[in-house]
């Protein structure tokens, strides 16, 4: 049990990171979200939201820090 706390403690403290740089990006003008690319389609009762694009462009930074972090772990 004592391993599964030091585990979920880890998770919270990685959930409060990427909630803090969330908030951060979200106070720049980046235009994450509103890249071309993007899909919003605008119905009648409904809108519809597909970040093309934006998925592409943070998959990127994320496979090349992930890579960049594996490299310095070794």
């Amino acid at each position: 049990m004592d391993e599964l706390g030091k585990v979920l403690i880890g998770l919270g403290a990685v959930i409060v990171v990427v909630g803090i740089v969330v908030m951060l990006v979200g106070r720049t003008n980046l235009p994450l979200g509103r890249l071309p690319g993007d899909f919003v389609y605008r119905g009648k009762n409904t809108t519809v939201y597909f970040p093309l694009a934006t998925s592409v462009v943070l998959s990127v930074v994320l496979t090349i820090l992930l890579y960049v972090v594996s490299r310095w772990r070794r």
